[in-house]
């Protein structure tokens, strides 16, 4: 978390995190290597934390391949929160993630520091399809209207139909009431509501769906670049702490590749690249290496095709000091 807190020069007005859980398979008999029946294999579930808009890596944890529990999730955000109001005390913090984390020991932790709120989804039950029977049925019947009216007039019926609608709802009897967002789906092949539970009120139910919770979804490609370009799931060992210790190499390693990809490859052909792809582009190189008293200079073939591309990139790298800790 310290490499995230420095990357920000002064502490910023809002910063949106998104919480993930990814299986990473297991083989034979790892330590701590348990059955997920949602995956189907016995797995690792390592969580991951991203901050949304930029992909910067906050932190993640190697975890047993069990069903988190809130009280799991509760302690970990405890730490997370903890550690940095310790630096941006004035900050907002948006978490975002899926239902694992709407649990009433998780949402407790979240509310009881200032200025930090959460957008989560949330399993469907018998009480919210209650709330969401009257929006159902209505999104049931535009549609059915406007593939109709699509056939009458010999067009291709629309896919689906979608309405939004909003409710409060409390997990148990003790717990606080909080604003849930339904999103009425209805399809030819039946329906298909979602929730999602918030701290919010501002937002219209449409935009905190579409525009606020959905978003979450493009941090896969972060844990993607983690898991596969970086190799943090080669679960080849036999004992936890070394797959752990292979996890913090992979994270550290995306470290390095987001710095180099939004602080030296901005306004080039690499700017939105993926780690597999710098790799092969600017690292797996035939040179000639010559060693000489104070220097060591490569050659590179007179045919390279980025050759212009990896001069810029020394030329930037040469002249970036280190960065400064923020003792905000």
């Amino acid at each position: 978390m310290d490499h995230f807190i420095a990357s920000y020069a002064a502490p910023p007005a809002a910063i949106v995190l998104d919480l993930d859980h990814s299986d990473d398979p297991t083989y034979g008999q790892q330590e701590f290597a348990f059955y997920n029946d949602y995956y189907q294999n016995h797995c690792y579930l390592p969580l991951f934390i991203f901050e949304g808009p930029s992909h910067a890596l906050v932190m993640a944890t190697l975890r047993p391949g069990t069903r988190p529990t809130g009280t799991e999730n509760a302690m970990i955000l405890v730490r997370l929160l903890s550690y940095l109001r310790c630096h941006w005390p004035y900050t907002h913090i948006l978490l975002r993630g899926d239902s694992h984390f709407a649990t009433p020991e998780v949402i407790d932790v979240i509310t009881s520091y200032r200025w930090t709120d959460f957008v989560f989804g949330l399993a469907g039950n018998a009480v919210l399809l209650r709330h969401a029977a009257a929006t159902i049925k209505a999104a049931r019947h535009l549609h059915h209207q406007r593939v109709a009216l699509a056939r009458a007039h010999g067009q291709a019926p629309p896919p689906s139909r979608r309405l939004y609608d909003e409710f409060r709802y409390a997990a148990g009897s003790g717990t606080q009431p909080w604003r849930v967002v339904l999103k009425a789906k209805v399809m030819s092949a039946g329906d298909n509501p979602r929730f999602v539970v918030t701290s919010l009120e501002a937002p219209t139910p449409a935009m905190l769906y579409e525009d606020l919770y959905c978003a979450r979804g493009k941090c896969e490609n972060a844990i993607k670049a983690v898991k596969v370009d970086l190799r943090s799931d080669r679960t080849s060992a036999t004992t936890f702490l070394a797959h752990a210790l292979r996890l913090l190499l992979a994270c550290a390693a995306y470290v390095l590749h987001h710095a180099l990809r939004t602080a030296t490859l901005h306004h080039t052909a690499l700017a939105q690249a993926q780690p597999a792809t710098i790799i092969v582009t600017l690292f797996k190189i035939a040179t000639q290496v010559k060693q000489y008293k104070d220097r060591r200079r490569l050659h590179l073939p007179s045919a390279c095709p980025v050759q212009a591309l990896l001069h810029r990139v020394t030329a930037l790298l040469y002249v970036v000091p280190l960065p400064a800790g923020n003792t905000s």
